[in-house]
């Protein structure tokens, strides 16, 4: 006896023309269970009595697609792959390889032949995560992780600096970014009213044990075990949770890779050499995003509105910069 392969499709469609057969389900009935007209429902039912259940299995089967690209195109994409975005995802290929050189692929396609050729490993045998995701809030604004990153944004034409990030928790949204020479708590103080003057006053802060954010060290001689950040946010009213690990902010450390794949390259393109005055003038005229762009999520609704009334910021917490206060 032959094995028959089927998809789900065919095996569903192969118990309701069986039904027909028998007399328990009448051809009209047939047609909306299987999504035919009479005519195609007939024609099937003459198959099954011809051919059996393999009269019902896709002709196409084991045969190439229809509408495969030829094979020269992927040999142009795949060399030109490997001559100059050999360290690219599929994803800022395909868009190079559109933008650049006219090789209009999809990232999927794309992603296919790279895997086929050794040039990119799927998901799938990636060794798995061991640490248990958290699950998100549910409003934006109400947790925003926040953590800098010192790497070779500028490769060899310029020196390393910082960028700060801050990353919606609830929609995985780059809320703010900053290059700096280096991670302090002044460029914490400029970046984090950036932030309040155009999104507002978020609920809590998410970030590591820097000494930055947290004392470490118990015999510290004043300070009420706060540091000068962690009393700006007390004046704000704006909570601070340090994380355990780096996994428990894992928003923010996806985040900086890809920044650190996509960003890069960008700033290489364009020929960047120093910081530049705008953050998001490398990657074009809009806040860059994550994986988000490729799936977009539904935006939850928002947990903290408009701040409309600033409390006082002093010149040591804002470097220099001061405002009056209209609260009392």
């Amino acid at each position: 006896m032959a094995v028959v392969s089927m998809s789900k499709q065919e095996f569903s469609r192969l118990e309701v023309l069986l039904r027909v057969q028998s007399g328990r389900l009448r051809v009209s009935d047939a047609c909306v269970l299987i999504g035919l007209q009479r005519r195609q429902v007939f024609r099937l039912l003459r198959g099954l009595k011809q051919d059996g259940a393999t009269s019902l299995v896709s002709k196409h089967r084991g045969k190439p697609s229809n509408h495969r690209l030829p094979a020269e195109v992927r040999t142009l994409a795949l060399s030109i792959v490997r001559d100059r975005y050999a360290d690219f995802g599929p994803s800022l290929a395909a868009e190079k390889l559109a933008e650049h050189h006219g090789c209009l692929v999809s990232r999927e396609t794309l992603r296919g032949w790279m895997i086929a050729d050794g040039l990119w490993q799927d998901r799938r045998h990636r060794l798995p995560s061991p640490h248990q995701p958290r699950r998100r809030r549910d409003c934006l604004g109400e947790l925003v992780q926040i953590d800098g990153s010192e790497h070779a944004w500028f490769e060899d034409r310029g020196p390393p600096c910082t960028l700060l990030a801050f990353v919606d928790d609830a929609t995985s949204r780059l809320m703010e970014l900053r290059f700096v020479t280096s991670e302090s708590a002044f460029d914490y103080f400029r970046t984090t009213r950036a932030y309040v003057e155009e999104h507002g006053k978020p609920v809590a802060f998410y970030s590591d044990k820097h000494g930055i954010f947290r004392v470490n060290r118990k015999e510290a001689a004043g300070g009420e075990g706060v540091t000068q950040f962690g009393r700006a946010l007390l004046a704000l009213n704006i909570d601070i949770i340090c994380a355990n690990s780096p996994q428990a902010k894992g928003r923010i450390e996806r985040a900086f890779g890809t920044l650190q794949d996509r960003m890069v390259r960008s700033c290489g393109w364009r020929g960047y050499r120093r910081l530049p005055r705008r953050t998001y003038g490398c990657l074009g005229s809009s806040p860059p995003t994550t994986r988000a762009s490729a799936a977009p999520r539904p935006m939850p609704r928002t947990c903290i509105g408009r701040w409309r009334k600033p409390m006082i910021w002093t010149r040591s917490w804002l470097g220099g910069r001061s405002a009056r206060s209209r609260a009392t």
